[in-house]
């Protein structure tokens, strides 16, 4: 059910997790016809989480990992389509209101909002902002502005400069001639812990930052990986939400979704996606830059190069589902990727950055991470996970690169030629 802007209360449709207009949404898709968020993103409990600091270790039952809906929707297609994603670092979940773009006294969120609405059909690219957490004397500090795909950030933005900023850089694709942009580098990690707009991710969220967090240190990700909160992205009944940026082996950005993310499921997200740069299809919800439709033939078009089955037609238990884990990963250096037999699809543009090299799995971590997603689909069985294996080096060489190395090696076979005659002259 739509509304205006000047109308103050917006309730959405809980079946669904499609955007819809909302007043005062606080992560919401810069597009003519969608200016909101996802599912459930005006419920009662979000209000209740205001009151208790977003829940508590009593309410996992019943808003955290054991919850009855937990994994039971199919998750795949669940991302609107969008093009760039904006995020602005303002303080931290324990003090947003519910809805923090709409809050009177967050001035700096409700304008940048406001601007990007009023200037949504000038921009070239679908346009999402989203609040992610802040702290002055940090890597991310209050009014910095992480923008992707195009890996930049801008420090400092403050209430006067507003306006200037969204013309300049969001409208126009130019610079803000007051700061320069940084170029960002690694992977972003964003963890939906909006407690106070929806008490699953309140309890959710931190739980999943908290082990993001012990695995960059302990797998010595630092400075190369990092992870922090932010406000709702769309479809609570999915938390843990997880969206991770990071570009490929050809250098491009995307940033993928995941849902019904739990701490144990962290460890292997770590090795596949991060590591690897394979998607972890039982979890994934979609990417940027694909639409709903396409993100389904996405995983279908993987799943099949793997030589799996569509992951819904699955009766295994969880405990089965373990092995299968286990088998599939230990397996997956057997199969051809779906980017190497089907290059032009945009599936094949999906994989994060691989960071092969830099952190090294001992054999017990391993072993654990292999049997980290249990499945909890109460009548609905289990399923399999599937994973899409990235191009080598060798396969991703482009044929400007060859064309390059033929003329280098044809200038150092002529230098040679050139010194023998010269040597024959002497």
């Amino acid at each position: 059910m739509a509304s205006s802007r000047d109308d103050p209360l917006t309730f959405t449709n809980p079946s669904t997790s499609s955007p819809i207009t909302v007043s005062d949404a606080d992560s919401f898709l810069l597009d003519p016809n969608n200016i909101g968020s996802a599912s459930g993103s005006f419920q009662n409990e979000g209000f209740l989480a205001a009151l208790d600091g977003g829940g508590s270790s009593g309410s996992d039952a019943e808003f955290g990992f054991s919850r009855t809906e937990f994994r039971q929707s199919a998750i795949v297609g669940t991302v609107d389509y969008y093009e760039r994603h904006v995020f602005l670092c303002y303080k931290n979940p324990q003090v947003w209101p519910p809805r923090i773009e709409a809050a009177e006294f967050d001035r700096l969120p409700r304008l940048l909002s406001a601007a990007l609405a009023a200037r949504k059909g000038g921009m070239k690219r679908q346009t999402r902002l989203t609040i992610c957490e802040g702290h002055d004397g940090t890597e991310t500090s209050n009014g910095d502005v992480l923008i992707f795909p195009d890996m930049i950030r801008y420090r400092r933005l403050t209430h006067f400069d507003v306006d200037t900023f969204v013309d300049e850089v969001l409208v126009k694709d130019g610079e803000w001639l007051p700061g320069s942009p940084e170029a960002l580098r690694g992977v972003y990690i964003f963890v939906c812990a909006h407690g106070t707009r929806d008490r699953r991710c309140g309890v959710c969220g931190p739980a999943v930052i908290t082990r993001f967090k012990e695995e960059i240190e302990s797998h010595g990700l630092q400075g190369k990986v990092s992870v922090r909160s932010c406000s709702h992205i769309g479809g609570h009944k999915y938390a843990g939400n997880v969206i991770i940026f990071g570009s490929h082996s050809k250098g491009e950005v995307t940033g993928h979704w995941y849902g019904y993310v739990m701490p144990d499921d962290v460890p292997f997200l770590i090795e596949q996606h991060i590591e690897k740069g394979e998607v972890v299809d039982l979890l994934w919800r979609g990417q940027m830059g694909l639409s709903e439709e396409d993100q389904k033939k996405c995983q279908d078009l993987r799943l099949r190069a793997n030589g799996g089955a569509n992951l819904e037609n699955s009766s295994k238990d969880s405990t089965e589902t373990k092995d299968v884990i286990a088998t599939a990963s230990q397996s997956q250096t057997e199969i051809n990727g779906c980017c190497q037999a089907n290059g032009s699809s945009p599936c094949c543009q999906s994989s994060d950055a691989n960071l092969n090299g830099n952190a090294k799995f001992t054999a017990e971590k391993k072993k654990s991470s292999k049997r980290q997603i249990s499945q909890t689909h109460s009548g609905k069985g289990s399923c399999t996970r599937k994973v899409c294996t990235m191009p080598t080096w060798f396969e991703s060489w482009e044929r400007e690169d060859t064309y390059a190395a033929l003329a280098v090696l044809s200038a150092a076979v002529s230098v040679g030629i050139a010194y023998n005659c010269y040597k024959q002259l002497q």
